[in-house]
């Protein structure tokens, strides 16, 4: 853990977004097809981390291509990878290891949950939720998953970061 972790939503063409990862030189740009409701799973599996869950897994679709995150808790830290694997409707099935690691690192939890609820956050100040139903199409932007993990970070996490929490009105 040296340089800052960052993380973006950025909504594409109706139905698809890029997910950009990066720790200094380190990046990474996921395609993230609306076949998944990717934010949500994002969001919701790092919440799970607050609770007695120590691995979360999800994946967004990249129609074919499968980016899975395994996300395991390790005390106050989160070892993040992410795998890539050729085609989502073969993959489920297999082993982590069987993928492509694509990035990888370790993060304070809080540090984790702070930079992808800002991520969050500037997707809802950016198009409202009704702009994001829009261009995202099957899934709405998910209000309340964003509240709760913040609810949780804020609780459970040492984080001196300022906090938006302004909910844009529909």
């Amino acid at each position: 853990m040296g340089a800052q972790l960052q993380v973006e939503w950025d909504l594409k063409d109706h139905g698809w977004a890029v997910c950009r990862i990066s720790e200094g030189p380190a990046k990474v740009n996921l395609s993230v097809s609306y076949c998944t409701d990717g934010l949500a799973d994002l969001l919701s599996s790092i919440g799970s981390l607050y609770g007695t869950s120590q691995t979360a897994r999800f994946f967004f679709d990249s129609e074919p291509t499968e980016f899975r995150w395994v996300l395991r808790n390790q005390g106050a830290d989160v070892d993040v990878s992410i795998y890539s694997f050729p085609d989502v409707a073969i993959s489920p099935d297999l082993p982590d290891e069987d993928g492509r690691l694509r990035w990888a690192s370790t993060q304070s939890r809080s540090q984790l949950a702070h930079v992808v609820l800002e991520a969050a956050q500037r997707v809802l100040r950016e198009h409202g939720e009704d702009g994001y139903l829009a261009k995202w199409a099957m899934h709405p932007f998910p209000v309340a998953i964003l509240q709760d993990l913040r609810r949780l970070h804020l609780r459970h996490d040492p984080c001196d970061l300022a906090h938006d929490i302004t909910v844009p009105p529909k």
